[in-house]
């Protein structure tokens, strides 16, 4: 497989959610987003920012030193971890389809490192207007958030489809959340983003149960596990292959696809999940991207032993 750069529109403007200086090019000194080609497919990541949440969340089944052994060696602080959020827009025949929207805004969480999905899409020259479809990996407020900015919507086409599993609004409307082990404070705002998402986007809702396509070669699969609608996107052209896998798999899942996230609302499944993505990811060679992986997270998957290991693809600038 070859990876080919697409230069979006505009990819030369400072991107206002940016706040260090521009280069003498006017380019983000760090990089928001990123382009591949996958066939006739255009996938565009987009940072949201990132997440600060403690270490715990990693692996809330495992003794705290071996946590920390894992962070050592990655070079990583062992108190707090710092999680990537990424989306992407994916441009197939002719339609535009966002990929999760980004935390949005939450001041009572005190998360100022992100929120930045809208802005970035502004920045490098995507119209909300032009975006015909979204699709829902799951319905946490960090993948929904950005379609409940105050302004947003109205920017939206009124015959928006947005895509989504029926089990994932259903288990919304009286989530269980007994499994997981979330910072104070997270359970309540997820419980209110989703049901406000829910009621402001209800009409333009396009439920599927098991697998749906949603354009040429893109194809939305629930996997369940993280939670009970949880999807990933698989997309396929020309004999290049990308998987979307939303929250199926973390940093640490490739060495620990064991390690239960403090946002798994069924940790086990998620894990079982894990493990066969992983697997099949392995097999076939083909690129993943997930949300919560360092940006851009694009790469591929190899087996080590018992695990796995993160093989991230050379940028193409």
């Amino acid at each position: 497989m070859t990876m080919t750069t697409v230069i979006p529109a505009n990819a030369g403007r400072t991107d206002p959610g940016y706040a260090g200086p521009p280069s003498a090019g006017g380019e983000e000194l760090v990089p928001s987003r990123y382009a591949v080609r996958i066939g006739e497919i255009d996938v565009l990541v987009v940072s949201d920012g990132v997440l600060p949440l403690p270490t715990k969340m990693l692996g809330h089944n495992v003794d705290q030193a071996v946590r920390a052994a894992w962070l050592n060696d990655m070079f990583l602080p062992t108190d707090a971890f710092d999680w990537s959020l990424n989306a992407v827009v994916v441009r197939s025949g002719d339609q535009t389809i966002l990929v999760d929207a980004g935390l949005g805004l939450d001041p009572n969480l005190n998360l100022p490192r992100a929120g930045l999905l809208v802005r970035r899409l502004e920045a490098v020259g995507i119209d909300l207007k032009t975006v015909t479809d979204v699709v829902l990996t799951h319905m946490h407020m960090d993948h929904v958030g950005g379609l409940l900015v105050d302004g947003v919507k109205e920017q939206l086409r009124p015959d928006l489809r947005i895509h989504v599993a029926a089990a994932e609004v259903k288990f919304w409307e009286a989530p269980d959340f007994t499994h997981v082990d979330m910072p104070q404070g997270f359970p309540d705002a997820l419980r209110a983003a989703a049901k406000r998402f829910a009621q402001d986007y209800r009409s333009q809702l396009r439920l599927f149960d098991e697998e749906h396509q949603v354009a040429p070669g893109v194809i939305v699969q629930r996997t369940g596990g993280h939670t009970p609608g949880h999807s990933v996107v698989r997309m396929a052209s020309g004999g290049d292959r990308l998987t979307f896998a939303g929250d199926a798999v973390f940093t640490v899942g490739f060495e620990h696809p064991d390690w239960h996230n403090g946002f798994e609302h069924d940790p086990e499944e998620a894990a079982r999940v894990r493990v066969r993505l992983l697997r099949e990811l392995a097999a076939t060679g083909e690129q993943l991207i997930a949300t919560h992986l360092p940006f851009p997270s694009v790469g591929r998957v190899a087996v080590d032993g018992d695990a796995f290991r993160w093989v991230p693809a050379f940028w193409d600038y």
